[in-house]
């Protein structure tokens, strides 16, 4: 953390004031209420992973008109309690994001208030931003609106158990069944998930299917890396939030406001992209097209599902990564590619993300008709400073999710394995194990060779401190 230029503590003066809110009883639902709607009788319900804590969103089906849903998806309001130029926004300021690696999680927010007062726990009521949006039978979003309210979460629910319900292959959790009408509301969420879902695909939007993995530990020993896949739920969530967040966009925008996006550009290594689907036999245009990459990557899935998570691999490396950019009313967004829209906003995990914190405090403001909160000169440093940090994260949770998986290989040196290359350039050649999700580099027989490859490859050393895996060919 350290290295990277990121703070691990929280100084003397942050948690002076985290210990002066938790005396003083303040939670979220203090304050002005002027303006602020009570929607506490709403079945909302959070769904998360199963250790999640720091809850910064809710969802709820609130209409039913024929084939017509209104969504509400409410966000947890940190800003009221997390306040400009104090001791916890400078923290939040300076790391930016919450950082989770294998071995601890390091709270860009100290845990009782990310975790306690601002999150959106079981049963308590907290005050919220609240994005609404209609969705029709084709999944076209209509009627958004933004507003500030008072929320209950009445289920705390998890991915794995809901996205097994609602495929049909488990029970509901007992804790949807304790809340009447809760099962047809999260069925209803369901359905208008898909239809925004499919309305993207049809725009272009990628369906990538890339693995997350998380250490199985035996006391303080890695016994297995366990690979955690895409369900219903989990989708359900992404749909809203990808919703949301352009509701949150082109409402700042709407409003006069300026605003922090989150923009993936039109890939640099098209040209790689190309060459790779000819070399399944297929054809992809000379200019970037999402809609014509998705096209071939459905193809894809559909001719070799076993291997479609390795390609997906290989089409997000070649895409590059994402970055903030501030951006002045009405000026025109370079617009995300992997998800085909033009307005795309990070507002829906304030506790988690400080861009979402600030884009809160624009929503907050533009909602009570008052001043922006932020210059535009002062946004576009934040932009910078969000997209250093987020990078600087990255690399922390990578060099520790390599010490985790050179914890579990050291006793597999000189092994063969089958691989896959997932980066390629001057600063090295890099290499995915096929049946473990291990990335190591590759320190020989890298000539000639480019992301997508596959060979076969031999564990040569490993370096648990530092992180280091390497393979030979």
């Amino acid at each position: 953390m350290l290295e990277r230029g990121l703070l691990p503590d929280f100084s003397s003066s942050a948690i002076a004031e985290v210990n002066a809110l938790r005396a003083g009883q303040q939670h979220t639902d203090d304050g002005d209420r002027n303006g602020i709607r009570d929607l506490t009788d709403l079945p909302w319900c959070s769904i998360d992973n199963d250790d999640s804590r720091d809850l910064d969103q809710l969802t709820v089906a609130s209409e039913h008109q024929g084939d017509t849903v209104t969504v509400l998806v409410a966000i947890a309001d940190v800003d009221v309690l997390v306040k400009p130029a104090t001791a916890l926004d400078e923290h939040a300021g300076h790391n930016t994001t919450s950082v989770y690696t294998a071995a601890q999680i390091f709270p860009m927010l100290p845990p009782p208030i990310s975790t306690d007062l601002t999150s959106l726990n079981d049963d308590q009521v907290r005050q919220a931003v609240v994005v609404s949006l209609t969705v029709g039978p084709s999944g076209v979003v209509s009627a958004p609106a933004v507003l500030r309210a008072r929320v209950r979460n009445q289920a705390k629910l998890a991915y794995n158990s809901v996205g097994a319900w609602l495929e049909g292959h488990a029970p509901p959790p007992p804790a949807i069944g304790a809340v009447p009408g809760l099962d047809e509301n999260l069925r209803a969420q369901d359905a208008v998930a898909q239809r925004l879902r499919a309305e993207r695909h049809r725009l272009g939007a990628l369906d990538l299917e890339t693995t997350q993995t998380r250490p199985v530990f035996d006391g303080d020993d890695i016994r297995d890396l366990q690979a955690e896949g895409r369900n219903r739920a989990k989708e359900l969530i992404e749909d809203f939030m990808i919703a949301a967040n352009g509701v949150t966009a082109r409402f700042l925008a709407e409003h006069g406001f300026p605003s922090i996006r989150r923009v993936v550009r039109s890939p640099k290594r098209w040209d790689r992209i190309e060459a790779l689907a000819r070399e399944y036999g297929d054809t992809l245009p000379a200019e970037p097209n999402p809609a014509a990459l998705d096209a071939f990557l459905q193809r894809r899935r559909a001719a070799d599902p076993e291997r479609y998570q390795d390609l997906s691999l290989t089409v997000v490396k070649l895409l590059g990564s994402g970055e903030y950019v501030a951006e002045p009313p009405g000026a025109a967004a370079p617009g995300h590619f992997g998800l085909a829209v033009k307005d795309y906003a990070h507002s829906t995990a304030p506790n988690r993300r400080y861009g979402d914190l600030v884009t809160q405090r624009l929503l907050k403001a533009a909602i009570d008709r008052s001043s922006a909160p932020y210059r535009f000169e002062e946004l576009d440093a934040i932009a910078t400073h969000l997209t250093k940090q987020e990078d600087a994260a990255n690399k922390v949770e990578r060099q520790v999710a390599k010490s985790a998986a050179a914890m579990l290989l050291q006793d597999r040196v000189g092994e063969r394995f089958d691989a896959i290359v997932t980066g390629a350039s001057s600063k090295g050649t890099w290499v995915r194990l096929g049946r473990r999700p291990v990335e190591g580099r590759l320190v020989s027989g890298f000539e000639g060779v480019d992301v997508g490859d596959r060979l076969q490859v031999r564990l040569v050393s490993v370096d648990v401190d530092r992180g280091f895996i390497d393979f030979a060919r």
